[in-house]
C-alpha cells in the first residue's frame, strides 16, 4: 500500500468527522465550546455570558458532551463545563486565529 494511502480517513473516520465539524456548524454550540475553551463554566455561567437561557445552553452542552467536546466535572450540586481536551482546544483556537487573519 503507498504512503498516501494510509495518511487517508477511513469511511468511519470521515462520518464522525464530518458529524464533529456539522456540531460545531451551529454557531450557538461553537460559541458554547470557546467560552469553555480557558476555564470550567457552569451551565447559569455560561447562558449569562452569551445571553442564552440554561435549558438551551443544556441542551447544547449534552450534545457536545456526547460528541467529547466538552466535558463535565460535578462540584458538589454544581456541574462545570470546559474542552474536553488540549485537541479541542488547540483545533477551536486555530480556527478562530485562520479567520481572525482575513
Amino acid at each position: 500500500m503507498s504512503r498516501s494511502k494510509k495518511t487517508l480517513l477511513s469511511d468511519d473516520h470521515a462520518v464522525a468527522l464530518a458529524d464533529l465539524f456539522r456540531l460545531l456548524g451551529d454557531p450557538t454550540r461553537l460559541k458554547i465550546v470557546v467560552s469553555c475553551l480557558r476555564s470550567p463554566l457552569a451551565v447559569s455561567d455560561i447562558a449569562d455570558r452569551l445571553g442564552l437561557s440554561v435549558s438551551l445552553v443544556s441542551h447544547h452542552l449534552r450534545l457536545l458532551k456526547g460528541a467529547r467536546l466538552v466535558r463535565a466535572d460535578r462540584q458538589g450540586k454544581q456541574v462545570y463545563y470546559q474542552a474536553d481536551d488540549l485537541h479541542v482546544r488547540r483545533m477551536v483556537e486555530d480556527m478562530v486565529t485562520h479567520i481572525a487573519e482575513h
